[in-house]
Formats: structure tokens, sequence, C-alpha cells
């Protein structure tokens, strides 16, 4: 099947229809299988039906007892849902106008890549993010993810104004900038 442990345990627990495994395959793949989709003229919609396509065809093979993973087991549902994907563009063409960009499409491997790197620049952003240290950690948090004002964070954090606030953002984020930048470079080398 596959000589990667966990892989292997996945698929098996796939093909006794564990719902442990369904729920692992479906939080570590998805979103890949989710950003394909939305970058190629799909919904979110579109992300769910595919994927789920994807997990019955790769059930069928798993409980066929002949399936041989010879690839990641990511790449392997990667390829899929990016086939139906294809095929449902196609399909798609003979009642729509022409729909531009299916024949442009990077090759799997080299879009695989760029997720893994995008994901790692996420992983070394959240290392960051934890050795920042407060208050900066929570006045960051609170402006790029709850989306307060500074004048909203000049009232939680007790600073005299929107003003100060907005000096202490920027500083903050210079820190988080040093920091994860610090990794970045060491990563490289």
């Amino acid at each position: 099947m596959t000589s990667d442990p966990i892989e292997k345990a996945l698929l098996e627990g796939l093909a006794r229809n564990d719902r442990a495994a369904t729920t692992t395959l479906y939080r570590e793949h998805f979103g890949m299988i989710q950003a394909l989709i939305l970058n190629n003229n799909g919904t979110v919609d579109d992300a769910r039906d595919v994927f789920q396509e994807a997990m019955v065809v790769l059930y069928e093979k798993v409980k066929s007892g002949e399936f041989e993973l010879s690839c990641q087991l990511k790449t392997y549902i990667y390829s899929i849902c990016r086939r139906l994907w294809l095929k449902k563009l196609t399909q798609k063409q003979r009642f729509l106008p022409e729909l531009e960009g299916t024949d442009s499409w990077i090759a799997v491997e080299e879009d695989l890549e760029h997720f893994e790197q995008q994901d790692q620049a996420f992983h070394l952003m959240e290392k960051a993010m934890n050795s920042l240290g407060e208050p900066c950690r929570s006045l960051l948090d609170a402006f790029y993810l709850q989306k307060k004002s500074m004048i909203e964070i000049a009232s939680v954090f007790g600073y005299t104004n929107a003003d100060n606030a907005k000096t202490q953002k920027y500083k903050c984020l210079t820190r988080l900038k040093k920091i994860f930048f610090a990794q970045y470079k060491n990563l490289e080398v």
C-alpha cells in the first residue's frame, strides 16, 4: 500500500469506514483542494463535492485490496480532485461560453510545492507570533484578525489615543517581521 505508517493507517481506517480516518483526511487535505477549486473558477460547494467524490474513489480503490500508493497520499488526492474538477469544467463548457485558463494549469508537482511553501511560511509566521510576546501578540491579533479600529485598541490596551496605539502597532509589526525573517533566513541556510 504505502511505506508511510501514518498514511497506511489512514487508508486502512478508510477501508474500515473509520470516522476518525475520514475526519483526519478531510482536515489535512481539504484546504489544499478548496484552494485548487477556488483558484480555478469554482466555489466552496464545488470543492466539497469534488473532495467527497475523491474520497469515494479512494475508498473504492483501498477497499478493492489491490491499491498500491506510489506517491504521497496528498499528491494522490490532489491529482484525483484535479482530474475530477477538469472533468466538471469540461462539462460546464458545453453549456457556458468558453472558460479561460483550463488549458494552462500548473502541473501537480509545482502546485503542491507552492502549497507546501505557503504552509511552511504560515507555520513560521505562527511561530514568530508565539515568540513575539505580550502585549504585541494581542495588539496585532486585535487589529489584523479581530479587525478592531485603532480607537478600540487604544481603549482596550490603555493607550492615551489612537495615534499612540498606531505607533505601538507599528513597533510590534516591525518586531514580528524581524523574528519572522530571522527564522526564514535560518530555514534557507
